[in-house]
């Protein structure tokens, strides 16, 4: 799959994560994207999109302070298995930003 919201960043294969995809930024920063999480980044372009930018500022953001991050579609079940690297959820990027796309597929909570 690729992912060109981050052709900007070196590429870079991991045999041992080949579901996610690795890059590298010029400060020696890096970080994963696995494809849950892209999924749902595009779920914001799609409902949000004049929020799309600010959304991958602070990707790049969170990677430059962190240095190593792996962005999970859920961080309790990772596909990416990688030690020293902290993981973040879509919304661990776009609570803080107060970019929020309503979940409409929940039940309703009124009673019948």
């Amino acid at each position: 799959m690729n992912y060109p919201e981050f052709n900007k960043y070196k590429e870079e294969f991991d045999n041992k994560n080949p579901y996610s995809k690795k890059y590298i930024l010029d400060d020696g920063s890096m970080f994963y994207v696995e494809p849950a999480f892209y999924t749902q980044l595009i779920g914001f372009k799609t409902y949000r999109p004049e929020s799309f930018e600010k959304i991958l500022n602070e990707i790049e953001r969170l990677v430059r302070k962190n240095k190593k991050v792996v962005f999970v579609g859920n961080f309790e079940f990772p596909q990416t298995e990688v030690d020293q690297f902290i993981f973040l959820e879509i919304t661990d990027v776009t609570d803080p930003l107060k970019i929020f796309v309503e979940d409409k597929s929940r039940g309703s909570d009124y009673g019948d």
